[in-house]
């Protein structure tokens, strides 16, 4: 029973080890994907005048078209360019593209590439996924050459500027049939999200029939990655469903009841998400090592002659920040999923946020954060370091029944059992402290690596972003176990050398060849952690520190 202190400690070492070679150690990408264009076709469009109020998806709206003569349009002017126009709000910087009334770029003006203050915006589209978000089609027929179709933009502008008031752009498209595709987008200056109204008029002679559908694509960092999920997800059923990267090639498809669908890494994501509730089927594409294209397709429709239809959607481009997540609503907080202790991180993480709010510095809000935990589980620990306490005390008497009975296991066992009855002791009563920090640390282990607000936060001095590594100074040259960039982890000894200090404190394993190997524990967790986020490494130090101090107070009250 003596030994489960020592098993523990190698079970807890082994699973952190595995985070850290596993999980930590991100591929590199192995390969670009080359951008696919498109022929571009662009016919003249005459302006259509129905009404394009936007309605459910479920529902689509349905309005006659004034009756008019079918008239041949005139040739396409191939040679025509495809405009685009800039759309700026407070929040972003978007441009939009002639050439399918698609999304060529997404810039976040609150988010840079890098930690570095004058670092480049983030750009949400990646030069390869450029001409395939907001991208629509019609999977049926009558629809002849939307797939290429240039459509004219509304305006002479070639920039919008919101401030206060949403702002309206719109799309329009006509075939040689008569049928015309027309492509709304609202902007509003204080949100993340962008309404998309799409309406299909039919002033061809028959009538049509398919499926409306609209793609997203977004470029991920790691579609690998064992921490934190990234690649294409959805709201299907009620429930939050992750496809992994590497499924996609034997299950390309997936039908339900969507309330959206989405493309995530680990800081960002972009979802497009039916006004209502759609039975749909999301069509998935992995398209070289990295990039994920997503497709939304919903159910059969028809239009008949003189009758157009509306098919409303909102689109979300940007950060999984769980305030900005629950504001934009339609469930999208369910984005931020922490895996297996996800019960236990989003508290964290609220406790966190909230402190932030009082001391908008997110080291500090980890201290507290760390400090809360410990008091909550004060009494557990208090017994269990009494326990550990006690456990020490008797290992004079420990040794002395060792040496009585080397030559007999049995019997030594029974001695034992009868010593720790005689003292009532639970041998077993140290290792709690470890046990039940287990799900807090993989809890908060997630939680610190994968919320935002930690990307890029700085704590002080040289550690400048709390979700990277904390490296002092810049080496040239490369370290053993260390992940680049290779600078002196200052944060991770000091953790080291309070491990050692806590085990120095906890009684030894009575057998010398466990001793010696415990002794390599703070050196092992020092190695392991060299390549964690800083702020996970300062969790575990303020952690190891309150430990320390509460071990010492019970060693001394029962001296």
């Amino acid at each position: 029973m003596e030994q489960m202190r020592l098993l523990l400690a190698i079970v807890l070492s082994f699973l952190v080890f595995v985070v850290w070679q596993w999980l930590v150690v991100e591929p590199e990408m192995a390969k670009q994907v080359q951008d696919q264009g498109a022929q571009v076709e662009s016919p003249s469009s005459p302006e259509v005048t129905e009404d394009t109020t936007g309605s459910s998806t479920a529902a689509p709206a349905v309005t006659p078209v004034t009756p008019m003569p079918i008239q041949t349009p005139p040739p396409a002017n191939d040679a025509r360019t495809a405009r685009t126009i800039v759309v700026e709000t407070p929040l972003y910087t978007i441009t939009l593209d002639e050439k399918g009334a698609v999304l060529d770029d997404f810039i976040l003006k609150r988010y840079r590439e890098t930690v570095d203050s004058d670092g480049p915006l983030k750009h949400m589209i990646d030069e390869r996924a450029r001409q395939i978000n907001m991208d629509t089609g019609w999977m049926g027929n009558g629809i002849a050459g939307m797939e290429n179709a240039v459509y004219t933009l509304g305006t002479s502008e070639d920039r919008l500027v919101l401030s206060e008031e949403k702002q309206t752009l719109d799309f329009q498209w006509i075939n040689s049939e008569g049928v015309s595709v027309l492509k709304q987008f609202v902007f509003s200056p204080d949100s993340y999200l962008i309404e998309l109204n799409v309406t299909i008029a039919n002033r061809s002679t028959t009538g049509i029939v398919g499926q409306p559908a609209v793609k997203i694509g977004q470029v991920i960092g790691d579609p690998d990655s064992r921490i934190t999920f990234e690649g294409p997800m959805a709201l299907m059923d009620g429930t939050l469903e992750e496809i992994k990267v590497k499924d996609i090639a034997d299950k390309p498809d997936i039908n339900g009841s969507f309330r959206w669908i989405g493309i995530t890494d680990r800081y960002f994501m972009t979802a497009l998400i039916p006004e209502e509730t759609a039975t749909a089927t999301m069509k998935m594409e992995k398209v070289g090592d990295d990039m994920i294209i997503s497709q939304l397709v919903l159910a059969e429709t028809a239009i008949a002659s003189g009758e157009a239809k509306t098919f409303a959607y909102k689109a979300f481009i940007g950060p999984k920040d769980t305030e900005t997540l629950k504001t934009a609503n339609y469930e999208l907080g369910e984005a931020v999923n922490f895996g297996m202790f996800d019960f236990l991180a989003k508290p964290f993480l609220w406790i966190m946020n909230q402190i932030y709010k009082v001391l908008p510095n997110y080291g500090i809000a980890i201290i507290i954060l760390t400090l809360i935990t410990k008091i909550i589980l004060f009494p557990l620990g208090n017994k269990s370091y009494k326990s550990m306490n006690d456990m020490k005390r008797m290992q004079p008497l420990m040794t002395e029944i060792r040496e009585k009975y080397k030559d007999d296991k049995k019997k030594m066992n029974e001695e034992t059992m009868a010593l720790y009855r005689t003292y009532k002791i639970n041998p077993m009563g140290g290792c709690l402290p470890m046990v039940v920090q287990l799900p807090v640390f993989f809890a908060l282990y997630r939680m610190l690596y994968q919320a935002i607000e930690l990307r890029h936060a700085p704590f002080f001095g040289w550690i400048n972003d709390l979700s990277a590594p904390d490296r002092l100074f810049q080496f040239g040259f490369s370290i053993p176990f260390m992940e680049p960039p290779y600078g002196f982890p200052v944060l991770t000894i000091v953790m080291g050398a309070t491990m050692f200090l806590q085990q120095k404190m906890s009684p030894p394993p009575g057998d010398p060849t466990q001793a010696k190997l415990m002794m390599f524990m703070p050196l092992i967790f020092t190695v392991i952690f060299i390549n964690f986020s800083a702020g996970l490494v300062l969790y575990w130090l303020i952690n190891n520190i309150f430990s320390i101090a509460q071990q010492y107070y019970i060693q001394k009250k029962y001296a």
